[in-house]
């Protein structure tokens, strides 16, 4: 398959990049970069040097491929192995997903299909709960690279103990295998068990490489909603406290002078008799901090019991990932993935507004 980016081009042949050489060039040279052209047929090594003169992919990454000889160069056309299965005697989430894959499990309908969300799966309103094996994880976001998770409420991100199942992570690797594609699914970042919203996964090791870079650099944006009790003094705010583990509870945070760099953005959407919806801007990613950083300032999220929340609405925090927007690890396209308000936010706010 040939892929025409706007920024450079590639073939996928199996688990093998293969780039022209020419294309190589001219890419370097829009950079700024002018080295020498390559002659065809060169010996990786060669090939390995030249591509580092290039500044296009990381040092790290490339001096890997070589050790394991991932570097080949056939004709004018450079070739990379890339795109490498998942490794099931190593990875044990990639080991279930593809054993629950051949089984049967998992495959329910709905599950990675944009749109399919059904409801029952997250019935956290209070009085309902949710039906044993109906979550389901939709796909925002699928390519070679990268791949987009929307994470329902109730389902971890990666497993807490040896041989947990349905998680998020799990999820991914199936939505790959399901399709063919037998490479593994690495979270970049993570959501609390009671979160919602979309959650991004590298599908190689170059993507995560860049993809880890993005999340050091705070170039990776993520947008929530929140349901908080009472109304926010100003309309908008920026919560800046250290955030650190609270040595009276195990599972719990709280605002420490010793805890890590936390700041937190927030704007005051609607107001409701007793509560508000926010919307929040992370400009960094603590344990817990929008739970925390709310409750700090006096309005812990609705249905959030362990900072302070009440339950009567929601028997979890009423929180949502809204949008994700990140550079593309290859195209370097800005992405903007919005995910769908889940049904139990939507109830727990005509809740309130009707109040």
């Amino acid at each position: 398959m040939i892929h025409d980016h706007h920024a450079l081009p590639y073939e996928r042949d199996g688990e093998w990049l293969s780039l022209a050489s020419e294309d190589l060039l001219r890419f370097a040279r829009t950079a700024g970069v002018s080295p020498s052209p390559i002659e065809a047929g060169s010996h990786p090594h060669h090939v390995r040097i030249w591509l580092l003169a290039l500044g296009l992919f990381p040092e790290k990454w490339l001096n890997r491929l070589f050790s394991v000889g991932g570097i080949r160069m056939e004709g004018g056309i450079i070739r990379l192995r890339t795109f490498l299965p998942g490794d099931p005697g190593r990875d044990a989430v990639y080991r279930t997903a593809r054993e629950e894959l051949a089984s049967g499990i998992g495959a329910a309908a709905g599950e990675g299909r944009a749109g399919a969300r059904p409801e029952t799966g997250e019935g956290t309103a209070a009085g309902a709960g949710p039906a044993a094996g109906t979550r389901q994880a939709d796909v925002l976001y699928q390519d070679d690279w990268c791949l987009v998770m929307d994470k329902p409420a109730g389902m971890p991100v990666h497993p807490s103990q040896p041989g947990q199942r349905g998680t998020l992570d799990e999820a991914a690797v199936r939505q790959g295998l399901r399709h063919g594609d037998v490479q593994p699914a690495k979270h970049i970042h993570r959501l609390d068990d009671d979160t919602a919203g979309p959650v991004l996964y590298a599908r190689n090791e170059l993507a995560q490489l860049r993809l880890d870079e993005a999340m050091r650099e705070k170039t990776i944006g993520r947008q929530y909603a929140a349901i908080v009790h009472g109304v926010p003094k100003r309309r908008h705010g920026t919560i800046d406290a250290p955030i650190g583990k609270d040595r009276h509870h195990r599972s719990r945070r709280r605002v420490s002078p010793d805890g890590d760099h936390a700041v937190t953005h927030y704007e005051t959407v609607e107001v409701y008799q007793d509560a508000s919806l926010v919307r929040v801007w992370l400009e960094t990613g603590r344990t817990h901090q929008i739970r925390v950083h709310m409750s700090h300032i006096g309005h812990p999220l609705v249905g959030d019991t362990l900072y302070g929340g009440r339950d009567a609405v929601l028997r979890h925090q009423a929180l949502r990932g809204e949008q994700l927007t990140f550079r593309h690890p290859w195209t370097e396209r800005e992405l903007a993935l919005t995910a769908p308000e889940p049904g139990w936010f939507a109830e727990a706010r005509r809740r309130l507004a009707s109040l």
